[in-house]
């Protein structure tokens, strides 16, 4: 079947006529020149892009992969001299500040255009994935030398970035690292130690490769405190090579266009970045970063498999549906079967909701780099407590919402040639990695809900709650009053919480995409072209069979909460 194809007019719809995006970026300084012309064609020529040059490598980087030999990495076919024509382009800089090197431009337009990437080439795209978050660490916590050599480099994307955190022994708890750093005469330090699961550790897409890696310094406490944050290049400036050294590139069910790597450190000569034992602190910019580009990956990757799957739909004749009537020909096209609509609707029902709620979240991103004070408050409170939710529930819809449409090929979407099992097998690990799902539900519930007693979640259903019609304030007041007997019980039974964590998640998920749909219902016109087949047929989608999931995830909740109070 034909490969992923952008949709940035539909896209630009949402941005524009539902969020409003050029009337909420007017009043900031830094985008007095971006207007919504601007914006349009920004994301148009995007979409060109990767259409055109990211999408037809994608059945190669799965099928022929990157290539291990004796510590080099080859990337597959065509994978070097699409990303070099990335970054002359300037994709990678959309967002970064222009002093770096960067076009400036708003947050939202990089969330959009990683979307188009990772529906494209979930593989080729993990090579630049991580370059916004490396240049963010950099410019909020290095050094000025370190800025000076590193930052432009990263902004304009002629140097890639990886992130360094898992070991052997130790996988989601990174307090158990063991990598040392030890001074060295000159300033800097020497690392030793084995990384793994590292994405793009070695290849040949750029010229050097920038690693940020959490390392130990000798006097360091045990766990997450102990650690520090530091830099090393795959080149120093003097062009000598780093001892950092690629030991294989693992053999994985999907993603076979990016190498992942294990990396081990001999005495390789770094610099710190920030303060020692503060390196979880400067690497939580960079991994905050990532977790909402694994989101845009669910999105981009459940976009993708509904757009193979209503194609074939279209084309395809089964039977004859059961509401029309007899006609000449035998058999209809399976689009009109409802059970195929029902599938198909659902997954368009969170794809267009995952985008609204993330392209709030590029805005108010930019609010807490650009706003003023009061703006950036209710910003932050945004985007702590939507992120998780987007990067769990999205990435978990990707994987099986995904299913849902490989179903819909029924026998063909099995066979390799129609593309669509390669979208299950690249979405899966987005459930795992960056944090697991598991992981984001307790850091929404545990960590940023029940410490406040629920108050920024509370002010967030303020905000949205204006939007609702009464069955949605419904849901939302059901939720409020869960989390109120919930932040209660957890006082006595702190294990409660991380029980019920998922149940939550979701349930706030659906919450939030009900909000997102109203919104959409009610900021397009009736004459909206395609209005009822387009947009009004997935919003019927997710009130009949997706948002009743949540009176079910809020009553386990409710059912644990009483029986741990009575008892």
């Amino acid at each position: 079947m034909s490969a992923y194809q952008p949709n940035t007019r539909e896209m630009f719809t949402l941005l524009n006529q539902v969020l409003q995006a050029p009337r909420q970026l007017a009043h900031i300084e830094a985008f007095a020149e971006v207007d919504q012309d601007l914006m349009e064609q920004v994301l148009d020529e995007a979409g060109k892009f990767v259409g055109e040059v990211i999408a037809p490598l994608n059945r190669d980087g799965d099928e022929i992969g990157c290539q291990f030999d004796h510590g080099r990495v080859v990337t597959p076919p065509g994978f070097r001299e699409a990303y070099q024509a990335f970054w002359q382009a300037g994709w990678p800089a959309l967002a970064a500040a222009t002093e770096d090197g960067g076009q400036g431009l708003p947050s939202v337009l990089e969330v959009m255009l990683y979307e188009m990437l990772c529906g494209a080439n979930h593989g080729w795209t993990m090579a630049p994935g991580l370059l916004h978050g490396a240049y963010e660490c950099l410019k909020h916590h290095a050094s000025e030398e370190l800025k000076a050599q590193y930052l432009s480099k990263l902004a304009t994307g002629e140097w890639l970035a990886t992130m360094c955190l898992t070991e052997p022994h130790a996988g989601s708890d990174l307090g158990l690292a063991r990598t040392r750093a030890t001074p060295l005469p000159d300033g800097r330090y020497a690392l030793n130690g084995t990384k793994i699961f590292i994405s793009g550790g070695e290849h040949d897409l750029s010229e050097n490769i920038v690693h940020l890696v959490l390392a130990r310094l000798p006097d360091a406490p045990p766990g997450p405190k102990g650690l520090s944050l530091f830099v090393v290049p795959k080149f120093y400036a003097d062009g000598t090579r780093s001892a950092v050294h690629c030991e294989r590139i693992e053999e994985k069910m999907g993603l076979h266009g990016s190498a992942t790597c294990v990396m081990r450190f001999d005495d390789a000569a770094s610099w710190i970045v920030g303060q020692p034992g503060k390196g979880l602190n400067a690497m939580f910019v960079m991994m905050n970063a990532a977790r909402l580009h694994v989101a845009m990956q669910g999105i981009g990757l459940l976009d993708s498999a509904w757009q193979k799957a209503d194609a074939y739909a279209r084309e395809r004749r089964q039977m004859r549906a059961p509401e029309r009537k007899a006609s000449a020909a035998d058999a209809d096209f399976i689009i009109e079967h409802p059970a195929v609509r029902r599938m198909l609707n659902t997954q368009r029902a969170w794809v267009d909701g995952g985008r609204i709620l993330a392209y709030r979240t590029g805005l108010e991103l930019d609010r807490i780099r650009l706003g003023n004070t009061e703006e950036a408050a209710a910003a932050q409170r945004w985007c702590s407590l939507v992120t998780p939710v987007l990067k769990a529930a999205w990435t978990h819809q990707a994987f099986h919402g995904g299913s849902e449409c490989l179903q819909v090929l029924g026998g063909h979407g099995y066979v390799r040639e129609w593309g669509i099992e390669q979208i299950l097998r690249d979405a899966r690990v987005a459930m795992i990695y960056e944090g697991t799902n598991e992981i984001q539900a307790i850091d929404l519930l545990v960590r940023k809900i029940v410490p406040d007693g629920g108050a920024a979640l509370n002010a967030l259903l303020d905000d949205i709650a204006t939007e609702l019609d009464d069955a949605g304030l419904a849901r939302l007041e059901h939720l409020r009053s869960c989390t109120t007997s919930l932040v209660q019980a957890a006082r006595g039974n702190v294990s409660l919480p991380y029980q019920v964590a998922d149940d939550y998640l979701r349930a706030l998920a659906l919450v939030l995409l009900d909000w997102a749909w109203q919104r959409i219902d009610a900021q397009l016109p009736a004459d909206t072209p395609d209005r009822t087949i387009r947009w009004e047929a997935p919003l019927q989608a997710l009130r009949t069979w997706v948002l009743p999931e949540g009176a079910m995830r809020l009553g386990i909740i409710d059912s644990l909460v009483k029986s741990n109070v009575s008892a």
